[in-house]
């Protein structure tokens, strides 16, 4: 049990601006997350992208800012790839389960010594209800889309 006041600090130093899906080891999950560039950008801040990284969640620690979750997935000429996310961390960028997984163990190390179809998880049936991406608070909404027609008319006006 943490001390309230370590959680009240936490609270206030991190934010609740997303709101991530309940995912359980086994199941296969999408992680988007920034990667800093290296070359300059031509304002002088900081370039990112957003790359992918699927795969079998292994682990899942549970805790308020110090959660983590570790990925597994097998990379080029079957070399498997392990990756730990804080779930609090601002370089991840959403999260998106693609599917669930039935599994007896919470951390399911064993399968770094399977491939092929050994490494197979059955799979589980998630709920109708349930939130499968990650849910921004800060986003701002999209705005409609305009018709043809408006944008025929923007381009004229642009033209005149």
């Amino acid at each position: 049990m943490k001390n309230k006041l370590i959680t009240q600090f936490e609270e206030r130093v991190f934010p609740k601006t997303k709101t991530h899906p309940k995912f359980r080891p086994g199941d296969t999950v999408r992680v988007n997350y920034k990667v800093e560039e290296t070359g300059k950008s031509s304002d002088g801040g900081k370039k990112f992208r957003i790359q992918a990284f699927e795969g079998v969640c292994i682990r899942f620690k549970k805790g308020t800012v110090d959660s983590s979750f570790t990925i597994r997935k097998v990379g080029a000429n079957s070399v498997g790839v392990e990756r730990v996310f804080p779930v609090c961390s601002p370089y991840v960028d959403s999260i998106e389960v693609l599917s669930g997984g039935r599994v007896r163990r919470s951390r399911l190390y064993y399968l770094r010594e399977l491939s092929g179809k050994a490494a197979r998880i059955r799979s589980r049936r998630l709920p109708a209800d349930a939130q499968l991406k990650t849910i921004d608070h800060n986003a701002k909404p999209a705005e409609p889309k305009k018709a043809k027609a408006d944008k025929k008319k923007a381009k004229k006006k642009a033209k005149k």
